[in-house]
């Protein structure tokens, strides 16, 4: 682990134009003391591209197109099926909400009904025959993973649709709203002129160092608008998101416009902040995520069984309008000999 300073941000900036000339660069990660940082860079023809470089030398480790990652590819179909994003938020978004429903009318129809059918109804009968072990899996794996798969398809729900948020917002903080949270605060474009001799990121990053000492993991963001700030967020942990302050200065004069640090959060924000590790499960460390894989494993599970289920109730209704048919038949052959 590293024990000197970071290299300033314009530094890894530069370093990082270097390698992508001409592109732009709104996102500066420090990730922690002993991780790399990372320069998101727009460019005209590779798109997104993130660079990785030693925090303390500026040596590129990696760089690598966004749409080349693996993970990436495998989220992108998480969110949009790999449709364009406009659609696929809403084909995900919708089928969301169908999942939701059905996890609820399945825990009405699986709700013992007798104090007697409890116990059978909380556990699975593995010497059974081969549907009852099936049965058995969707009703009873189906209970335990559905408090969890709730949880996960509500936060993922509040990912893609702001309606969503909003509303976790509003419940979290009894219909009160906060006007300094909402605020958006902008930079003195009269001001272009005088720039400081230090660059205005390096001394946005350094305050919020100073004003926020034990935080592990640093975002800096310049939305490269003439009227926009830079903002640097400060997180209490490297790649959890729920903790962190927020710092805001105007791009030109690196003046504090805005300063929103964890305890001055309102509880509907802290909520929306907690929104991603809740999803992942990382709340909870290792422990939350090994329950939401095998709440989500489970989940995957659920069609099968329940598609074995119905064709089995399929199967069986079809037997019995069979037998239902032959002996209409074979009382109006008794009639018609008697």
């Amino acid at each position: 682990m590293q024990h000197k300073p970071y290299l300033s941000p314009s530094v890894l900036k530069q370093v990082a134009l270097k390698q992508a000339p001409g592109a732009a660069v709104s996102y500066i990660y420090y990730f922690g003391k002993d991780r790399p940082a990372a320069v998101l860079a727009i460019t005209a023809k590779e798109g997104l591209l993130y660079i990785y470089l030693n925090p303390y030398n500026g040596n590129i480790t990696h760089s690598e197109k966004l749409t080349d990652n693996f993970f990436t590819v495998v989220e992108y179909i998480h969110l949009y099926l790999l449709l364009p994003p406009a659609i696929g938020k809403w084909v995900v978004g919708i089928s969301v909400l169908l999942f939701v429903m059905i996890m609820i009318t399945g825990i009405i129809l699986w709700w013992p009904k007798r104090k007697t059918d409890r116990k059978r109804s909380f556990t699975i009968k593995w010497n059974g025959r081969w549907r009852r072990v099936n049965y058995d899996l969707h009703n009873v794996l189906g209970f335990y993973a559905t408090s969890i798969a709730i949880i996960l398809a509500i936060t993922g729900l509040a990912i893609a649709f702001d309606w969503v948020s909003n509303g976790i917002y509003a419940t979290a903080n009894m219909g009160k709203s906060y006007a300094a949270e909402k605020a958006v605060p902008k930079s003195d474009t009269t001001l272009k002129a005088s720039v400081p001799n230090q660059p205005v990121m390096d001394r946005a990053f350094l305050s919020a160092q100073d004003r926020s000492p034990q935080a592990q993991m640093f975002l800096i963001y310049d939305d490269n608008a003439a009227s926009g700030t830079i903002s640097v967020t400060a997180y209490a942990q490297s790649l959890h998101f729920y903790k962190s302050d927020i710092y805001t200065f105007d791009k030109y004069t690196a003046k504090p416009l805005k300063t929103l640090t964890q305890a001055q959060k309102s509880p509907g924000m802290k909520m929306n902040d907690m929104n991603y590790d809740i999803h992942v499960g990382q709340i909870l460390g290792i422990t939350g995520k090994i329950m939401a894989f095998l709440a989500s494993l489970i989940c995957a599970s659920l069609p099968v069984t329940g598609f074995i289920i119905w064709l089995g109730k399929r199967k069986k209704s079809r037997s019995k309008q069979v037998r239902a048919v032959v002996h209409q038949r074979t009382q109006k052959q008794q009639r018609n000999f008697g």
